[in-house]
């Protein structure tokens, strides 16, 4: 655990230590601005840190943080403390990458009985790849290549109608090469000729896999409903920094 980490847990426990009783008690009214950052730092941390919370005793935290502040004597030494870090760490490591193989699992499962469904609905087509579009509005432009660079407004969401990312919401259309995103993309872009609004339902393997951020999740099978709005030129487009 790094140097910061170490003093994100000492600052989590003093956030506990406010709440906990009166011998960190904490005025209320905010006064000075000593106060006030104060509360927000623990604010932050007590937000960052409540994935664990269910990990610690804070009357032990408090009183390490006692120890430490008083220069009382520690009931673990430095090396103890090492080892108890790194056995920690590599729970909540493996409980991560339990917690992930489950909703991989459902995710795969849910997709695909999804995908069967939705492929049956009238005016659905499914490629060879497994990619299934609905034409919206189709466009009188051309048709973007694999090395084009295009400029896009999409909507993204996950099966459930959960949203996860839009570029209408943040008024600002998206100009990325369309080899540098995920398959689904790179393939359906290249059905729609520019003017067209597609809605792509792109299965896991078109997508991001077992290894999606965070927030769509493993093995999720994606919704897009995209509007091609041009062909960018290679000098007029801004380089690609992330997989759409």
């Amino acid at each position: 655990m790094t140097r910061f980490a170490r003093k994100t847990l000492i600052a989590m426990a003093l956030t506990a230590a406010f709440g906990a009783g009166n011998a960190f008690a904490m005025d209320p009214s905010l006064k000075t601005e000593k106060d006030k950052v104060s509360y927000m730092v623990g604010a932050d941390v007590g937000r960052g840190l409540n994935q664990i919370k269910s990990e610690l005793d804070l009357k032990i935290v408090i009183q390490a943080l006692q120890d430490e502040f008083n220069g009382g004597k520690s009931l673990m030494t430095q090396e103890e403390g090492q080892e108890v870090r790194q056995e920690f760490m590599q729970k909540l490591q493996a409980k991560r990458v339990a917690e992930e193989k489950v909703a991989a699992e459902k995710n795969k499962t849910e997709g695909a009985a999804f995908l069967a469904k939705n492929k049956t609905k009238a005016g659905v087509k499914t490629t060879a790849s497994g990619l299934q579009y609905e034409v919206i509005k189709q466009g009188t432009g051309p048709k973007p290549k694999e090395t084009d660079t295009v400029k896009v407004d999409y909507t993204g969401t996950k099966i459930d109608g959960t949203k996860f990312d839009s570029s209408v919401d943040r008024g600002q259309p998206a100009t990325f090469p369309l080899n540098g995103v995920i398959k689904g993309w790179t393939e359906g872009l290249q059905l729609m000729p520019v003017g067209s609004e597609y809605k792509l339902v792109i299965p896991a393997e078109l997508a991001y896999g077992e290894n999606a951020p965070p927030t769509i999740g493993p093995n999720a099978t994606l919704i897009f409903d995209v509007k091609l709005i041009s062909i960018e030129t290679a000098a007029e487009a801004a380089p690609a920094t992330e997989k759409k």
